[in-house]
């Protein structure tokens, strides 16, 4: 199994090889070819290779190593091997997939990173709505307004009122609605910060109004790993961590200059330069998965509805391209999407997140995305709807069962049948939305 990283990389990720290990895989990992902390970039600056190593090369070549050590050790090659990571893990899963389709026969792909120049615009879009002047700032303590009047517009359309958006595109909440009619205080927003949630809400456009990258999905405003974290971080002067990686990506990785500031980023002119450079090396966007296909290759994706730091809409997207370049018989044959309503990036956020993404022993294919992958690449039994559950854990007690909820492969949507606890599973059914 191989393991892959999230963020700028830099170290090796010795949770997910404790995860394999314990399954009973063999497993490798790569810090990429650097040593740093995930959000800095500054070892790009002036090394072009190393931008190559992060890209795509370090993951695959971990791979050669890590079969010829296997097959030196115990006489014989692997008999199947896996890949499963989550954001820029995500990313360099969907690199193997297009760029290297023999080293993985299944691949578990979740909240990928994978249109990664365009994200990175994204994130400067988000600076520049929110940091450019203080007026703009929407601080963490306005964010709970903004996420109870997204969910009195919106949490009971799909007939369950859990505080969690089934499906966020369905939610057309107005931020206008918050605005403030006598003083500023936390319960409203001025006019230039309702301005700037549009703009979170909307994505970047360039100079013609064309989508650069999706925006924000409503719902995923709240939570500690919400907002707070990705978007408008604690203070003006504590940014979200969306502002570090837009930042450092360009400053040392597009334009080389340590000094260069977001403010000066012009949509219509620096789109365009900044994907010649990079998007060979950095994207992982191909939906022609032929040759993955053909040798029997199988691909899961997921991602969290409310996830606030790659939109979700970016994973429909990717998905959608792989059915119109390979017809939607075809994708069925070998990729199947779970959209995670409630889950932040990765993880977290009010909705059930715990559905095996990672490998586990004894782990059961009906509540485990890896455990029926590695069904479908051996058994040829092909995953259907997987239960998602969400753990509580007090503290110093051992975590317990809050709700479960079963994950339908997209585009079926988890709808309630009108009766039965609405924190079971077993009181839904999977359907395509109306």
């Amino acid at each position: 199994m191989g393991v892959g990283n999230g963020r700028f990389a830099g170290s090796i990720n010795y949770r997910d090889l404790a995860a394999a290990l314990r399954a009973g895989f063999a497993t490798a990992s790569t810090d990429t070819g650097h040593e740093a902390s995930g959000i800095e970039a500054n070892w790009a600056l002036g090394h072009p290779e190393k931008i190559v190593d992060f890209g795509y090369r370090a993951i695959h070549l971990t791979n050669a190593a890590a079969k010829t050590i296997v097959r030196n050790f115990y006489q014989s090659a692997p008999r199947k091997s896996y890949f499963a990571s989550c954001s820029n893990g995500g990313r360099q899963a969907l690199m193997e997939a297009q760029r290297f389709p023999s080293d993985y026969d299944g691949i578990v792909a979740g909240a990928p990173a994978n249109f990664w120049t365009h994200l990175m615009v994204d994130a400067i879009g988000g600076a520049q709505a929110t940091y450019a002047n203080r007026a703009s700032y929407i601080p963490a303590t306005k964010l709970p307004a903004i996420h109870h009047a997204v969910l009195a517009a919106c949490d009971a359309a799909d007939g369950v009122k859990d505080g969690i958006l089934n499906d966020p595109r369905q939610c057309h909440f107005d931020p206008g609605t918050l605005l403030c009619r006598g003083p500023n205080s936390n319960a409203c927003l001025t006019a230039p910060q309702v301005t700037a949630l549009k703009k979170l809400y909307a994505g970047p456009v360039d100079s013609k109004g064309r989508q650069i990258f999706p925006g924000e999905m409503p719902g995923g405003e709240l939570d500690p790993t919400g907002w707070g974290d990705w978007v408008t971080g604690t203070t003006p002067d504590k940014k979200g961590a969306g502002f570090l990686f837009g930042t450092r990506f360009f400053s040392d990785m597009i334009f080389d200059n340590p000094a260069w500031n977001f403010r000066t980023f012009n949509f219509g002119e620096d789109v365009r330069p900044t994907d010649k450079k990079m998007a060979g090396i950095l994207n992982a966007t191909d939906p022609k998965l032929t040759v993955f296909q053909a040798r029997g290759g199988k691909l899961i994706l997921y991602h969290g509805w409310s996830d606030p730091a790659i939109s979700p809409l970016n994973t429909v997207d990717y998905y959608n391209n792989v059915i119109a370049a390979m017809g939607r018989e075809q994708t069925d044959s070998f990729v199947r999407l779970y959209m995670v309503p409630g889950m932040q990036h990765c993880g977290g956020g009010p909705g059930p997140d715990s559905f095996g993404a990672l490998p586990a022993l004894n782990a059961d294919p009906n509540h485990s995305v890896f455990s029926s992958l590695e069904e479908w690449v051996e058994r040829g039994i092909a995953p259907s709807v997987i239960v998602a559950t969400k753990f509580t854990r007090a503290s110093g007690l051992a975590r317990r069962v809050e709700m479960t909820r079963p994950l339908c492969p997209y585009p079926e949507v988890a709808t309630y049948k009108g009766v039965g606890s609405t924190r079971d599973a077993a009181s839904f059914v999977c359907k395509l939305e109306q």
